[in-house]
């Protein structure tokens, strides 16, 4: 009977032995039962598909912009001035055909318009220049340049850096234009017109035409004029004969005179 409470100390400890492993599996599995908790995150990707649908609200915003690029092309074409148009539909057939073209390029074209007004008077007026500047400036919508002496001539009382004349050069739409103004309304409106001379080509194709006074054109009010001036104009072509740059102002509407017929004076 004295061994029995040895009996009882043994138990005792063997239970609090095999009691503390379980205590500690118990305590370490309870956090394997906050997992769940970290998936909560994982829930929120429906959310990162709205960008998805406002890219595809932009497509038709783009397809929308694209018809407005095809109005500004139709607009610049429907720029090219009359006169032009007709040279390429028509001039540039006819001249290949009956001069014999090989290439496109060859076939001749004008090139500039200038347009030359002497001021002899404006040694003695000082108003002159700007009369005349202004008149130019009105005929052809471009601004002139004075043109002045290079040397002095006694004689002639004249001294270097005077200005003695004004011109214009015109080149591309807003030579077209004057051109289109100068065939169809300038030369009718001259008193007893009866055509232009078919001789006034300097061998190279190009043409030269006096006018007696700037009355003529339709932009000059007779009434605002101080003095009647004379100017000349030149029609240069990138013609390498006097015929092909008659033939190529004929069919743009030049109206030359014809041969038998006697010519007015402009």
């Amino acid at each position: 009977m004295a061994n029995a409470p040895d009996g009882n100390k043994n138990e005792q400890a063997v239970e609090a032995a095999t009691s503390k492993p379980a205590a500690k599996k118990a305590a370490a599995k309870k956090p394997a039962a906050k997992k769940p908790a970290a998936k909560k995150p994982a829930a929120k990707k429906p959310a990162a598909k709205k960008p998805v649908a406002s890219k595809a609200k932009a497509k038709p915003v783009a397809k929308k912009a694209a018809p407005k690029a095809k109005a500004t092309n139709s607009t610049a074409v429907s720029n090219v001035p009359r006169m032009k148009q007709l040279y390429r539909d028509n001039a540039v057939e006819v001249l290949t055909r009956e001069f014999g073209y090989k290439n496109p390029m060859q076939v001749p074209q004008i090139e500039k318009i200038v347009l030359n007004i002497g001021l002899g008077e404006a040694l003695d007026s000082n108003s002159a220049v700007g009369a005349a500047v202004g008149d130019l400036q009105k005929i052809t919508g471009q601004k002139p340049t004075e043109n002045k002496a290079k040397v002095s001539i006694a004689n002639f009382k004249l001294r270097e850096g005077s200005v003695i004349g004004t011109s214009v050069t015109l080149r591309g739409p807003r030579m077209w234009q004057f051109y289109d103004r100068f065939v169809n309304i300038t030369l009718p409106r001259v008193r007893d017109f009866r055509g232009i001379s078919r001789t006034a080509f300097d061998g190279r194709g190009n043409y030269s035409l006096g006018m007696r006074d700037q009355s003529t054109f339709p932009e000059i009010d007779y009434n605002e004029i101080d003095r009647m001036r004379g100017m000349q104009l030149t029609f240069v072509t990138s013609a390498r004969s006097d015929e092909e740059g008659r033939r190529l102002l004929e069919l743009l509407g030049m109206p030359f005179a014809h041969v038998d017929e006697p010519i007015g004076a402009l």
